[in-house]
């Protein structure tokens, strides 16, 4: 997984840099995994990725961006998109990964912008003002999580994730247990999972 740990404040404009074999998959396998979960598997003991649901955006030839959910910061939007705080939910910066952490990448549902792969969920031009008309909330995410050429499918093969259709409504859940809940709602293996011990070793 590409990394990048620089320091500083989240940046104010969006900014998405795009660049098999799966052990599971659990949604119609294609070219593309944008709009797809990966829920790390048991096996993936990353500290950046334990435990973690990455939802793919963008996913070609050249590599895959996505952001993870289910973590928090303690950063404010307000401090960083102050425009944007009031449409931005719960406040809350969340962790999208470990690269690039001053890039800023927004999620809306019903709201103009970049296609997500997901029905109805878009990425939110922070370029721009938040629309009048926006009714909905938004989560704020403070970098993102990359992967090069084919090493996300090496890390599928391996076993390192787990691939299953995403939902509108994902980007917005409660990121505590979040991982267990995603698990839940699958089908036979993948909801046996969701009752593994934080540490295998006492399962």
């Amino acid at each position: 997984m590409e990394q990048n740990r620089r320091k500083g404040h989240i940046a104010t404009v969006v900014t998405v840099v795009s660049g098999s074999t799966s052990l599971w998959h659990d949604c119609p396998v294609s070219d593309s995994h944008a709009g797809k979960l990966l829920i790390a598997t048991p096996r993936l003991v990353d500290p950046n990725f334990h435990r973690t649901v990455v939802l793919v955006l963008q996913h070609d030839q050249e590599g895959c961006v996505g952001v993870v959910l289910n973590r928090e910061t303690d950063q404010l939007v307000a401090d960083h998109l102050p425009e944007w705080a009031s449409h931005a939910g719960d406040g809350v910066v969340h962790f999208g990964g470990p690269v690039e952490p001053e890039v800023a990448i927004g999620l809306g549902l019903t709201i103009e912008g970049m296609d997500t792969g997901v029905p109805g969920l878009s990425m939110v031009d922070f370029e721009k003002p938040p629309p009048p008309d926006l009714s909905s909330s938004i989560r704020v995410y403070s970098g993102y999580s990359g992967w090069g050429g084919d090493q996300l499918e090496a890390e599928l093969a391996t076993g390192s994730w787990y691939l299953v259709q995403a939902s509108p409504d994902d980007p917005f859940e409660d990121p505590k247990d979040q991982w267990r809940r995603v698990l839940r709602r699958q089908s036979g293996f993948l909801a046996l999972v969701s009752s593994y011990p934080d540490d295998i070793r006492l399962n």
